[in-house]
């Protein structure tokens, strides 16, 4: 499997999991939805909403569709059923960009500014697999809170996923 192939998996998981996740956050009553669990972020909402908005920053930074924020913990939906919809069209927006972006310009350096100003300079790539791993890694906060709410965590191992794949999508 080469790297570009990776990518269009792991943005097909992130999908799979975003998907596999609201089904089970969806049943959250809504003060429990929103209440502080000593997460980062707080609570669920304010967790998705932050993975909401990395994503976008990061997309916006690589396109050149800046999204200008307040704050990581910047509130960029309020509504709980919008916000399912703009995170599934955002993890479909990723894969779109990995499949659409040539290589030469994937796994080229870009510059960008941090949150506080500083200049960076990293591949692209590199940028698209950070959308990833910094999503597993609230993910997993938040099946943290499903779990004490006494709710079944959905299992989200990319390795599950790949499982589920026919042979032929591994290698495409």
């Amino acid at each position: 499997m080469n790297f570009r192939t990776h990518l269009r998996l792991m943005a097909d998981w992130n999908a799979w999991c975003f998907h596999r996740l609201y089904a089970v956050v969806d049943r959250v009553r809504e003060e429990d939805y929103r209440r502080d669990y000593g997460l980062f972020f707080k609570s669920v909402h304010a967790t998705l909403n932050h993975m909401l908005l990395v994503e976008k920053m990061w997309l916006g930074r690589l396109t050149g569709e800046l999204l200008a924020i307040t704050g990581l913990d910047q509130e960029l939906e309020p509504d709980r059923v919008r916000l399912k919809h703009r995170q599934m069209e955002s993890a479909h927006a990723i894969g779109a960009y990995v499949k659409a972006t040539p290589d030469e310009v994937l796994f080229a350096e870009f510059d960008y500014r941090a949150t506080n100003g500083d200049p960076y300079t990293l591949l692209r790539a590199a940028a698209v697999h950070t959308l990833f791993t910094h999503g597993a890694h609230h993910r997993g906060q938040v099946t943290t809170v499903l779990t004490q709410l006494g709710l079944e965590a959905p299992v989200l191992d990319y390795p599950r996923f790949l499982a589920s794949l026919p042979k032929s999508d591994l290698y495409a």
